[in-house]
């Protein structure tokens, strides 16, 4: 639980308020986000009202251009350089399309992550220099290229960098060094992510040829790197967001199109969202996992089939780090369940051999979060050296406290909320303790507050798409910009279930003291501790189209515990009759007994459901008499029927579906995706192939996940619980091995839990 900051009362200027107009909510998000004038405002909500700085306040970015057009003018052979992420995808794709426009020869290269790393490394560029490149222009990284550019220098080929990672104590012997963190901390360019710094070299480069304006034609390409680099939205970068969404609502893209029409996105209601959760990742699983280059051919190609089988291998990619990121997370937190001298240290460092260097990264900044306090996680291959990836919190610039101890280091670079570093492994554990000596040094207990901004108080009544639509007029949001958390008092939980890919959200609905009541939904909470009794929750609401469909979402942020006056009762009897048939000879003969004389329902999954007409787990509802015909894949499963049915006798069975083996359960849910591909456009759900294959949701998921690694099929889309699939025809991948074994022990567990079931004590187990 964090500490609550409650809504502070201001004073809204009348011609404020009358300028803005619709909900007076707007006006006081506003005055408290320090925009009190008028004019300032409307430039904040529209982009029509906001004046941009010219490209040129860049300190060296007229040298820039001036090198580039003589390069032009004299046809020499440009390099693009960019970076394996988003940012450093679109950054490339902006540059070589905006070259080519001008008539340049350019070409590009984005490092692999698995074997060049960040950076530019030297052996890539003295090949590409023997191919005849004249001239390189870096984008999103270079700004600490000693080595690599000097070299260059040797050869007479020119660099001109194109960066905003933060400015090493000395800058490289670059023609031209161009990054916004050169500029006053309150400048309006100060912000602009690695694709932002390009695009301004892309206007000035458009307007010394005469053709002011061309340059719009890519701000789709700029507002998917702001969101993708978690940029903080203030001045130009929050214009060209602004700007950007509204051009990937039309975007002409046949790659971006593609990839919104199999996420099932609606590109009108397109927003910063759906860059962060959808897009975004989609497009990192290439950096993380293969080839980051392709991303330029599918964020320009104009061939629709080859743009959709680019888009069919993102989708497997994705689904690929998905699982990767659920395994190195439960990982790492074995690692602190085992060692809880860990979180004693103010930065929390991690490492394993085995962690795949692509996913730690998102792992970091999840554990960041969980635990408040500053992450890196390192992953430490026999025999190389170790390769990390640090997140930070609000108040604490990891990448500054890093290179307080760069003399440990091989390499390192980022931001104040994230880096990247290379270490020998060997100094871990030396380099974990200095760390967090300059961490609490540098950030004290300012990165251990947890503090959570209140922006107003409202009843359940009072969510309406109405007051979304107001809210919304504050977007985008995300860094320097916060969704407006709301809060709601006297709340209980009314029900709750387990959701997503593998059981990962929880989706809750909450009552209020009148009986309204409202669903939440929580994003990785299941597990998570649910308040009991009544409690205050804080959340943001936004606007879902979930299947089409426009409704108010509102999503947990956190819950206070409403302190109330303790009642002693005496624990209510148990009334459940357990009657227990586990051991019968002639199970069908009794059950039939049992339907002549009496109602009863049978709950029953896999193929004993339609033999002896029975409901699966979420077919169940209210009756007296419940029936337990198949053996619970899990002991959650079994209370969320009891919880459904609140039956008065339960007659046990408890039969094996015979599904727990790897070759038997795959080959049934083999089966069942030939079916939804053959008859349903390849659409499934999670819950329906769980409760026929009588497995629990992440089994099934991680059922799915084999065969997409197996190259069987491929994920097309993902809409919560429904997923769209399509036939494969892909070689197995790498990482075959590792889903085979994290299925093996999922089918493990259930096979031990069905055998505990067949032989507890029956009042253990109801």
């Amino acid at each position: 639980m964090r500490e609550w900051i409650e809504p502070q009362e201001v004073q809204v200027p009348p011609a404020l308020q009358d300028a803005i107009g619709g909900h007076p909510l707007v006006a006081r998000a506003l005055v408290r986000r320090g925009f009190t004038d008028v004019e300032a405002a409307r430039a904040f909500l529209d982009p029509d009202c906001y004046h941009p700085a010219p490209p040129t306040d860049l300190p060296n970015l007229t040298q820039a251009a001036e090198r580039l057009e003589r390069a032009i003018q004299q046809g020499e052979a440009i390099c693009v350089w960019g970076d394996f992420d988003v940012d450093g995808q679109t950054a490339t794709t902006l540059l070589v399309s905006t070259l080519r426009d001008l008539g340049a020869t350019a070409r590009y290269h984005i490092p692999n992550r698995r074997s060049e790393s960040h950076g530019v490394n030297l052996p890539a560029l003295k090949r590409l220099i023997t191919d005849g490149v004249e001239l390189v222009l870096t984008c999103d990284t270079g700004v600490s290229a000693h080595e690599a550019i000097s070299y260059a220098r040797s050869q007479g080929v020119d660099v001109v960098v194109t960066d905003h990672h933060e400015l090493p104590p000395h800058l490289p012997q670059a023609c031209a060094v161009v990054n916004p963190k050169m500029l006053p901390s309150a400048h309006p360019l100060r912000e602009l992510p690695g694709v932002g710094c390009a695009y301004k070299l892309a206007e000035a480069l458009y307007d010394r040829a005469g053709r002011a304006g061309d340059v719009a034609q890519y701000l789709d390409l700029v507002a998917l790197g702001i969101v993708a680099d978690v940029a903080t939205q203030t001045g130009d970068t929050r214009y060209l967001l602004q700007r950007g969404l509204e051009a990937l609502r039309h975007t002409k893209r046949l790659g971006l199109q593609v990839m919104m029409e199999t996420a099932g996105l609606n590109p009108e209601r397109f927003t910063e969202e759906h860059i962060g959760f959808v897009l975004g990742p989609r497009l990192n699983s290439l950096g993380r996992l293969a080839d980051a280059n392709v991303a330029v051919e599918l964020l320009t190609t104009g061939d629709l089939a080859r743009a959709r089988i680019l888009v069919a291998e993102l989708e497997g990619l994705n689904a690929q780090r998905k699982l990767l990121v659920n395994q190195v997370t439960q990982a790492a937190l074995a690692q602190i369940e085992r060692d809880p001298s860990l979180l004693e240290y103010a930065a929390l460092v991690l490492s394993h051999p085995t962690w795949p260097g692509g996913v730690i990264g998102i792992v970091a900044g999840r554990l960041a979060e969980r635990y408040h306090r500053p992450t890196i996680l390192i992953a430490t291959p026999p025999g190389e050296l170790g390769r990390g990836s640090a997140r930070s919190v609000a108040g604490c610039n990891i990448t500054a406290a890093i290179a307080a101890h760069r003399e440990m280091l091989v390499s390192f670079g980022g931001h104040p909320m994230a880096a990247g570093l290379s270490i020998d492994p060997e100094r871990i554990p030396e380099f974990r303790r200095a760390l967090s000596r300059t961490v609490l040094e540098t950030c004290g207990e300012t990165a251990r507050l947890v503090t959570l901004q209140i922006e107003a108080y409202l009843s359940l009544s009072d969510l309406s798409l109405d007051l979304v639509e107001e809210v919304e007029r504050l977007s985008p949001f995300g860094p320097g910009n916060a969704p407006l958390v709301m809060a709601t008092r006297g709340l209980s939980v009314a029900s709750h279930a387990a959701v997503g890919r593998g059981g990962e959200h929880l989706q809750l609905t909450v009552a209020d003291e009148e009986g309204a009541t409202q669903k939440v939904i929580w994003w990785q909470g299941a597990g998570g501790p649910l308040p009991q009794g009544r409690f205050d929750l804080a959340y943001v609401v936004r606007a879902s189209d979930y299947r089409g469909q426009r409704d108010v979402q509102v999503e947990w942020v956190d819950a206070r515990p409403i302190e109330e006056p303790v009642v002693a009762l005496r624990p209510k009897p148990s009334v459940v009759e357990i009657v227990d048939y586990r051991h019968e000879v002639s199970p069908r003969i009794v059950l039939e007994q049992l339907r002549a004389r009496q109602d009863i329902l049978v709950w029953s999954e896999a193929e004993a459901r339609a033999e002896v007409a029975g409901q699966d787990r979420y077919k169940v509802g209210p009756a007296k008499v419940l029936v337990i015909w198949t053996t619970p894949p899990g002991p959650l499963e079994l209370q969320a029927v009891l919880e459904r049915v609140s039956p008065e006798t339960v007659y046990l069975f408890g039969l094996d579906p015979g599904l727990d083996r790897p070759a038997k359960f795959l080959k049934r849910l083999a089966g069942l995706v030939k079916h939804a591909l053959n008859s349903n456009q390849g659409w499934v759900d999670i819950p329906t192939l769980a409760a026929a294959t009588a497995q629990r949701e992440a089994t099934v998921r991680a059922g799915l996940a084999w065969l997409v690694a197996r190259g069987n099929i491929v994920v097309l889309g993902e809409d919560g619980d429904d997923i769209r699939l399509a036939a494969g025809g892909q070689p197995a991948s790498a990482d075959l091995p590792q889903v085979a074994a994290r299925l093996k022990a999922l089918l493990k567990e259930t096979a031990a839990y069905r055998a505990h079931f067949a032989r507890a004590e029956k009042g253990t187990l109801i």
